[in-house]
Parts: C-alpha cells; sequence; structure tokens
C-alpha cells in the first residue's frame, strides 16, 4: 500500500518529534507540541528538549476523548508569539521538465478553541494530486472550447484544496458548515492573490450534494475530507459510520462521466485504505477507469513514520 509524504522542499513545516501522544511540529517561525493519539511510541528528544523548543502547547479540556468533543481544549504560551501567523506552500516543480510550479498557497494560521490550527499539512501530497487533475482537465476544456472545470469541495475547511484547484484553473464551490471557517477560507483565498472564481457555500455537505443530484448539476472534480461526527449549520448530525457511503452514492451522481477526478480523504481510525476503496467502488458501481488508495504521513526528523489519514483517488 503507498504511503505519500508531503516534500522535503516545504519550508515552512516541520514534524520534529513524536511520541507518547504528541506531536512536536513547526509551522514558519512557531513551534507548536498537540496531542496525536496515533504517536504510540517514546519521543527521541528528550522532555527538556520539547519544553525548550515550543511556544505554545495545547491542553486537552474536559471534552477530550467524548464524539465530537475530542479536540477541544486550551493553548497555553511558553513563549511570545502571535495568535495568528501565516505560511506559504509551493507545489512540487514538474517531474519532467523540473519547472517551477503554479500553485502557491499562501494561508493564515491561528490558534482555535480545538488543536487545529487552519490547515492540516499531510495533505500537501492531495494538494498536489488536485492541482495535477484540474490543470490536465483545463486544457482539454481549453482543447475543446469549453468553460474552465468545475471543481466541489465539501468539508473544505480552510480552503487549500479549494486554492488548489483554483490555482489550475478551476471555477470552484467551496463548502463547509462552519461560517466562521468559510470567512477564513476566503481570507487565505485574497492572501493567495485571487479575487473571485470561488463560490463560498455555508451547508449541509450532504443535503446539497443531494439537491446537485435533483438538478441535475455535475462537477468535473470532487473533493471529499468528512469528519468522524459534525453538524450542518441548521444543527443536522453528521456521523461518518451512517452517512459516507450515503454521501458517496450522491457524489457518483454529480461527478461528470468522463474526464473527471475526485479525492476522499478519512482521518477516522478504524479505517483503512482497503475499506476507503471498497466502499469508494461500491458508491460508483464501478463506474470509473482508474483507483487508487494509500496513507498520508510524515516522517518526523528522527525517522519515526506518523501516518495520519487515509486517501481514496479515482478518475472517470
Amino acid at each position: 500500500m503507498p504511503v505519500e509524504f508531503p516534500a522535503s522542499y516545504w519550508k515552512d513545516y516541520e514534524l520534529l518529534d513524536s511520541g507518547n501522544g504528541e506531536k512536536l511540529e513547526r509551522f514558519g517561525k512557531y513551534v507548536l507540541r498537540r496531542p496525536e493519539p496515533k504517536a504510540l511510541w517514546t519521543p527521541s528528544m528528550p522532555e527538556a528538549d520539547w519544553r525548550r523548543l515550543s511556544h505554545v502547547t495545547f491542553t486537552p479540556g474536559a471534552g477530550f476523548g467524548k464524539a465530537g468533543k475530542e479536540d477541544s481544549g486550551t493553548w497555553d504560551k511558553s513563549k511570545k508569539m502571535e495568535d495568528q501567523w501565516g505560511i506559504a506552500y509551493n507545489g512540487a516543480p514538474d517531474p519532467e521538465t523540473h519547472a517551477a510550479s503554479d500553485l502557491h498557497l499562501s494561508l493564515r494560521l491561528g490558534l482555535t478553541s480545538f488543536k487545529h490550527v487552519g490547515v492540516f499539512p499531510e495533505q500537501a501530497p492531495n494538494w498536489e494530486f488536485i492541482y495535477r487533475e484540474t490543470s490536465r482537465l483545463a486544457r482539454i476544456h481549453k482543447a475543446n472550447g469549453l468553460p474552465a472545470p468545475r471543481v466541489l469541495n465539501l468539508f473544505a475547511y480552510t480552503g487549500a484544496a479549494s486554492l488548489a484547484a483554483r490555482c489550475a484553473g478551476a471555477e470552484v464551490t467551496h463548502l463547509d458548515s462552519v461560517r466562521q471557517v468559510v470567512t477564513w477560507a476566503r481570507e487565505n483565498m485574497e492572501r493567495s492573490g485571487f479575487q473571485d472564481g470561488i463560490r463560498w457555500v455555508v451547508e449541509d455537505a450532504l443535503k446539497f450534494a443531494r439537491r446537485e443530484a435533483k438538478r441535475g448539476n455535475r462537477y468535473d472534480g470532487i473533493i471529499l475530507d468528512p469528519p468522524a461526527y459534525g453538524h450542518g449549520p441548521d444543527g443536522e448530525k453528521w456521523k461518518l459510520d451512517e452517512l459516507l457511503f450515503g454521501l458517496l452514492q450522491n457524489v457518483a451522481s454529480i461527478l461528470s462521466e468522463r474526464d473527471a477526478f475526485m479525492v476522499l480523504n478519512l482521518y477516522s481510525n478504524g479505517y483503512s485504505a482497503a475499506l476507503g476503496e471498497t466502499v469508494v467502488r461500491e458508491a460508483f458501481h464501478g463506474a470509473f477507469k482508474e483507483m487508487t488508495s494509500g496513507e498520508l504521513a510524515f516522517n518526523d526528523s528522527y525517522g519515526k513514520v506518523l501516518p495520519l489519514s487515509i486517501y481514496v483517488r479515482l478518475k472517470r
């Protein structure tokens, strides 16, 4: 099974160490210490070094370990730092020509009431896939006198994947159920040098997909990164185990029948790449040309591999 790692040339992110249920990460000029349940081993650095290096530590709160509240807590600063700051991501050079990529993301980070900071850096390989596939579709559309490819990003969070598609020339629909997060994504769009080309939707993902299917709307690319638990803007309950297959069935009906792609990312601890492939294959009834799956992971600076999510990528 393939395991993909963000490229070492990404200078604004580094996993320094991991272990004892935590990870020590550098985002730009700041070092953060956060819980990581998958870090089951002993850290390579002594505790004194973790304390010396970290600017801020996330301390789990009363909801830690409860479904939907497992990431709640507070940040405790040990050094002076800003509550909000920025990092950049510049895409991989062309593997054949070595030409520089046009994928340039500028992302605002922040210390939220959960352990998240506004970006999931292990997703960089998915951004690269989205950028490559959208670029390919953009060339096909241009050669055939068609409008720009349409890409739908469900559970879109702060928009790095949306921006990867936009950088490649797509017209993007960015959907998230939290209005403040959509506002954050708009800021990232502006920081990255775009003024338009992204439609912003605050909506429940399953409701939106069902409605688009009834309307007969189609997208050339669809991105899904669903949480294990969540709520829509009107209190709709989302539980991955119960609703993922139905959502994927709707996604299959709104994905263009040819020259199209889908990316599914899953963080749930009980999900494997094989399970992801099976649920996608069944939802799409085998109506695709190619499907790949694997894990997204980081090597910390001592060589320990920390797997963080699984992906399934499909092409039509």
